[in-house]
C-alpha cells in the first residue's frame, strides 16, 4: 500500500479528542467566535463576524499532507489535524459538525444503527418514510437553531437532493438550506449568504472526493485529480470572502484502501447468534441475539484475533469512544463493537453488495480515518 493508505497495528485504540480538539468543538467555538455568549471557544477562534466551514466529504489529514502537488493551496494553509470522532464516518461527523456534540450525546452513531425496541436497522444516509422522526432520533438543538436565536443568518450551501433528507433534517434543521449544482455555484452560494445579515454563518458541504474515494481508492488518479478541483474551490471560496470573514475548512473522516476482507455473510461463526449487523465495514456494530452475546463476543475475537480490537459495548463506552452518552444513546450501539486496526475489512457480500464493492472505506479510529484538517485564512 502507498503511505496514504497504510494501516498499522496497534495495542490500543486512540480515542478521539472530544472537548480538546475533535470536529464537535468547531461548531461551539465557531458560535463563540461570532459572539454567542453561552458557547464554549474550545478551540479559541478569534473573533469575527462571518464564518464559513467548509466540510470536504473524506479529506484525511493524513492523505491531504501526502498530496501537497494536488493541493499546494490547502497545504499552505494555517492549521493543523483533529479527531473526527468514532465512528469516522459521514454520518456521525456531519451530526457532530451540525449539534456541536459528540456522538454518544446526538445519537447518529455510525451508517447503520438499531432503532431500539423494533428490530431494525436505520441506515442514517437514506432514512425512509417509514424509518424514525429525525427531529426526535437526533434530539440535541443544532448550531443553526443557535445561531439564529442570537440573530445570526445561518446557511447551509450543498446539493439540491439532499435538501429534506432524513439526515438534513437531523442535523441542518434550524439553517436557510440553499441549493449548490457545481463547483462555481457553490463559491456563489457562499460569497451571497456570508454577506446576509451583520453576522453570518455558512456551511458549504461537497461530497465528491468522498464518492471518487469509495469507488476508485485513496490515491488513485481520479482521487487525485478530484483533489485538484477541492484545491481550487477552498481557493476560489477564499478569495470572495467578504471584510470580516474567517473560513475555516475541515473534514468528516480520512480513508483507507484495505484489502484484507473478512465476509459475514460466508462465516458460518461471525453469524451464530446474531440478530442484526450494522455499523461500515470499518466500524462494526454487532446486535446479538437475547443469551447469546458472550459467546458472539468470544466467536468475532478468536476470529478476527489481531486484526481487530473487538471489545463489548460497556467497554467502547466507558473507554470515551462515544464522549459523554445521551439518555438513550447507549442502546443504539451494537452488544460486540468491532473495529479493525490492519488492513481489514469486515464486510457482507450478500446483505450489502454495495459496501462489498468499494475500494476506499473509513470509520476505524487509526489516524488515516481519525484524523482530519482544520484549516483556516480570514478578511479582517
Amino acid at each position: 500500500m502507498s503511505e496514504t493508505n497504510r494501516v498499522t497495528e496497534t495495542t490500543a485504540p486512540p480515542v478521539p479528542r472530544y472537548g480538546a480538539g475533535a470536529l464537535a468543538d468547531l461548531p461551539s467555538s465557531v458560535l463563540a467566535a461570532l459572539g454567542v455568549p453561552d458557547a464554549a471557544n474550545v478551540l479559541d477562534l478569534p473573533p469575527l463576524p462571518r464564518a464559513c466551514v467548509l466540510v470536504i466529504d473524506g479529506l484525511g489529514w493524513e492523505q491531504l499532507k501526502s498530496h501537497p502537488d494536488e493541493a499546494p493551496f490547502l497545504n499552505a494553509m494555517e492549521g493543523g489535524p483533529i479527531t473526527s470522532g468514532f465512528p469516522a464516518t459521514t454520518v456521525t461527523s456531519l451530526a457532530s459538525l451540525g449539534t456541536g456534540a459528540p456522538p454518544g450525546a446526538h445519537g447518529l452513531l455510525g451508517l447503520q444503527v438499531a432503532v431500539p425496541d423494533t428490530g431494525r436497522l436505520l441506515n442514517c444516509l437514506l432514512w425512509r418514510e417509514e424509518d424514525a422522526d429525525p427531529e426526535t432520533f437526533q434530539p440535541v438543538a443544532t448550531v443553526y437553531e443557535r445561531a439564529a436565536a442570537d440573530g445570526i443568518d445561518a446557511s447551509y450551501v450543498s446539493l439540491r437532493q439532499y435538501r429534506g433528507s432524513g439526515l438534513s433534517r437531523a442535523t441542518v434543521r434550524g439553517a436557510r438550506y440553499v441549493s449548490a449544482e457545481s463547483l462555481g455555484q457553490l463559491v456563489g452560494r457562499v460569497e451571497h449568504a456570508l454577506r446576509r445579515g451583520d453576522r453570518s454563518y455558512v456551511t458549504a458541504y461537497h461530497a465528491d472526493l468522498d464518492a471518487t474515494g469509495h469507488r476508485f481508492g485513496v490515491g488513485s488518479h481520479d482521487w487525485r485529480h478530484q483533489l485538484r478541483f477541492v484545491d481550487v474551490l477552498a481557493q476560489q471560496i477564499a478569495a470572495v470572502l467578504p471584510p470580516g470573514t474567517a473560513l475555516y475548512v475541515t473534514a468528516d473522516h480520512g480513508m483507507v484502501d484495505p484489502t484484507d476482507r473478512v465476509d459475514f455473510d460466508t462465516v458460518p461463526e461471525l453469524q451464530e447468534g446474531v440478530a442484526l449487523l450494522g455499523g461500515d465495514a470499518r466500524a462494526r456494530y454487532v446486535y446479538s441475539e437475547p443469551g447469546a452475546h458472550d459467546d458472539v463476543l468470544a466467536a468475532w475475537t478468536e476470529l478476527l484475533g489481531d486484526r481487530a480490537w473487538v471489545v463489548p459495548r460497556e467497554q467502547a463506552v466507558e473507554d470515551g469512544w462515544f464522549g459523554p452518552m445521551g439518555p438513550g444513546m447507549r442502546e443504539r450501539i451494537g452488544d460486540v463493537v468491532a473495529v479493525p486496526h490492519t488492513d481489514l475489512a469486515i464486510v457482507a457480500s450478500e446483505r450489502e453488495p454495495w459496501l462489498n464493492r468499494m475500494v476506499g472505506m473509513h470509520g476505524s479510529l487509526v489516524p488515516a480515518e481519525q484524523l482530519v484538517p482544520l484549516l483556516s485564512t480570514s478578511r479582517p
